[in-house]
Formats: C-alpha cells, sequence, structure tokens
C-alpha cells in the first residue's frame, strides 16, 4: 500500500511517498536518501532515471519494510510552499548540504511518527549524498531527535569533499574518449589543477548560487560539501552500519570502505560489490562515466539489493530476540 503524504520539513513542507507492506503493522522500516542534485522521491532526474529508491522502495516492500521516499526541497512536489505558490524550477540550487540534512532529519521524525511504523525498528539508507547524510543523522547528539537503528550507506565517501571531488578528478580522463584526450594534451590543460581552481573560487563566493566556469551552480552546497568530513560522523555512530561500494565507482573511492570500517563503532559490515558502478549497476568491462546511460536500461543490482535486504532483516531479528530475552518470564 502506498500513500502520498506531506510532513513538515524545517521551513517547509516536503512531499513523498509512504509505502507500507500488507499484513498487520507495525512494521520495521526505513527512510531513503537519494544522492545530489535535483532529484526527486525515486532518486530520478528529469534527464536521468536512477531510480535507486523506488527499486529500493519495491525490495524492501517485499521483505517486510516500511519505507519513506521524499523529493528534495525545490524539487517536484516539494517545490509547492505553504502559501501555495511554487517555487521556479531552479529552486533545488539554493539549499546547502546542512539544508538538506535538516530535511533529512524532518523525514525520519515524520517515518518514525506514524502509527504503522515500529518507532524503533527505522533505519536510515542513503546513497551518494544521501549517505553522507545518513551518517550525519546517525552520528547527531539531539535529545529531540529520533535515534535510527541502523544504517546503510550506499556509495559513501569518507574523506573531505574537496579531496573526494579531486579524486574524480583524476579518474575522469580515463572516461573521456581519446580524441578529447588528445586535445586536452595539446592544450595542456591539467583537468585536476582546474578543478582546483574552481574549487578556490566557489570557496569565496558568499551566495546561494554562482557562475562557476560558465555554469551556474549551487554555490552554497558546494561550499558546504568541500569542508564537510564524513570521518567525523563517522566516528560518532554507534548504531550497525551496513557500507557498500561498487568496485567500479568513480565517484567515490571503494578504498574509503577500509577507512568506514576503522572509524565506526558501530559494529560495521562493508561490502566491495564486483563490477558495480556508483549508479549501483553492474557495469561490465572497464569502469567509465560513459557507461551510464547504457547501464540504466538494467536495474539495481541485485546482489545490491539482496545484502541490503538481508542485513536489515538479520538485524530485524536480532532485536526482536533481545526484546524476547528482555520480557520477564
Amino acid at each position: 500500500m502506498t500513500t502520498e503524504l506531506r510532513f513538515p520539513g524545517p521551513d517547509r513542507d516536503l512531499a513523498g511517498t509512504l509505502t507500507v507492506p500488507a499484513g498487520p503493522g507495525p512494521f520495521p522500516a526505513a527512510l531513503l536518501l537519494p544522492g545530489s542534485g535535483p532529484l526527486d522521491r525515486d532518486s530520478n532526474h528529469a534527464r536521468m532515471r536512477i531510480d535507486v529508491s523506488a527499486q529500493l522502495a519495491a525490495a524492501l516492500t517485499a521483505a517486510g519494510f516500511a519505507t519513506l521516499r521524499y523529493d528534495k526541497r525545490g524539487v517536484g512536489a516539494s517545490r509547492l510552499l505553504r502559501d501555495g505558490t511554487t517555487e521556479p524550477p531552479d529552486a533545488w540550487k539554493r539549499p546547502g548540504l546542512h539544508d538538506n540534512a535538516a530535511a533529512a532529519t524532518a523525514a525520519l521524525s515524520a517515518l518514525a511518527a506514524r502509527p504503522e511504523v515500529n518507532p524503533r525498528a527505522v533505519y536510515v539508507i542513503g546513497h551518494s549524498e544521501g549517505a553522507t547524510l545518513a551518517a550525519a543523522i546517525a552520528a547527531a547528539r539531539s535529545a529531540d531527535a529520533v535515534a535510527p537503528a541502523g544504517v546503510v550507506l550506499l556509495a559513501c565517501t569518507a574523506t573531505r569533499g574537496d579531496a573526494t571531488l579531486l579524486w574524480q578528478a583524476e579518474r575522469l580522463p580515463a572516461s573521456i574518449p581519446a580524441p578529447v584526450r588528445a586535445v586536452l594534451r595539446l592544450l595542456r590543460i591539467d583537468l585536476v589543477a582546474s578543478v582546483r581552481r574552481n574549487h578556490d573560487k566557489v570557496r569565496r563566493t558568499t551566495t546561494d548560487t554562482a557562475r562557476i566556469g560558465g555554469a551556474r551552480i549551487n554555490a552554497r552546497w558546494t561550499r558546504e560539501f568541500l569542508a564537510h568530513d564524513p570521518a567525523e560522523d563517522l566516528a560518532r555512530i554507534a548504531v550497525p552500519v551496513l557500507a557498500i561500494t561498487g568496485a567500479k565507482d568513480l565517484q567515490v573511492n571503494p578504498d574509503d570502505l577500509d577507512r568506514i570500517a576503522a572509524l565506526v563503532p558501530g559494529p560495521p559490515e562493508t561490502w566491495r560489490a564486483p563490477d558495480v558502478s556508483h549508479l549501483l549497476r553492474v557495469q561490465p568491462g572497464p569502469a567509465s562515466l560513459r557507461a551510464y546511460r547504457k547501464e540504466l536500461r538494467s536495474p539495481v543490482a541485485p546482489a545490491v539489493l539482496t545484502r541490503v535486504t538481508d542485513w536489515l532483516t538479520r538485524h530485524i531479528e536480532d532485536q526482536r530476540h533481545r526484546e524476547t530475552l528482555r520480557v520477564p518470564g
């Protein structure tokens, strides 16, 4: 059963979809957080159907979990403001990383408050930026915040944002067609140096948006992402963690899984998914950004969905066993 709902965010209502399994509840539940950019509740972009949240929701519902996924600020039905007006299409460029974290925290509270949901068994599952937000939520120590029972980090970085973007730039040439690489060499264009210069330009901005490299970007989000070190949050997570990164991820360093395992008190469980890209699809051949559009014709890797649902199911069974032991006999 699916229910379209609106719930209060930090400064506006947000729109989402609650999916509940058949049968009597309350159910364990998961909040689904998508990646960066103007993604809707299904993790879809206007020009790219990523669909990670929708496919996770379907797999989790089949496994007996309720889920909540929502349109990000400035996207889809979340563009509708409380006064009845609608934000312009580029409104998603204004919120910062911390704004997105506050919205995710509000969504977790809304999910835990639903009568269909067991508030002691609410998990957070994030992909890419969503994984960064999931780690921040799990690390929070606010007395009035809902504490998740565990988190799943899909393609989660464990290094500062500026270092992550430089790591991406170093690997970009491998995905550029050979003629373009030849032109870059001829013109002596250093992509990594260019990215560093753009980072410096962004750091000097003070507005929500700015024109960098000929494009208007979300400068506020970028400034906050460049300075954000997820390691600080990862080291404060005191609930179980499952971290999965594809071995062919070109946007998050798969080696960050080792750092997550070392940082998280959790306890953590990590998995480097063979032949899986940042989009959580199986990618044949060498890792390449150019393969994204083709691989999006395929579903999210079944092995990833199975690993997530099995991990959650195992932790729910462990929790039920502990609660049974605490009941006086």
